[in-house]
């Protein structure tokens, strides 16, 4: 299995982040929400994956920093659970919604149920029934 989030990974394109908070759908869990779109880019990744923690939640540049470092590695972790059920390339974005400062281990607990969650849509969207 495959733990590392390269360079290749990350979502950087202005135009489909755009397009993400346009039309993309949306899975929560909370603390956490998931932004996704299926959308064909360069590279043999099957996903970008930016993330984003609010301003209006935490103020200091700090706080906001600490959250995005703990998605990101939560991500990193629980990747395998997104890439065995998709395919289709997928932009996701996900979001850390709340003003609690909750744990490391609380958030990665609700990221693989979200993950799950994600992944069991996804399978739904693409069942022809």
């Amino acid at each position: 299995m495959d733990f590392s989030y390269p360079k290749d990974e990350k979502l950087k394109s202005k135009k489909i982040i755009d397009l993400l908070f346009s039309e993309g759908k949306s899975v929560s869990k909370y603390p956490l929400r998931l932004v996704y779109i299926a959308h064909e880019f360069e590279g043999s990744t099957p996903l970008k994956m930016g993330v984003s923690v609010s301003k209006k939640y935490f103020k200091h540049a700090v706080d906001r920093n600490y959250f995005k470092r703990v998605l990101r590695e939560c991500y990193r972790l629980n990747k395998p659970i997104l890439t065995e059920h998709l395919d289709a390339k997928y932009c996701i974005m996900f979001f850390y919604q709340t003003k609690e400062k909750l744990p490391y281990s609380e958030i990665n607990e609700k990221t693989v149920q979200l993950f799950q969650k994600f992944a069991k849509t996804i399978q739904q969207d693409n069942d022809p029934a």
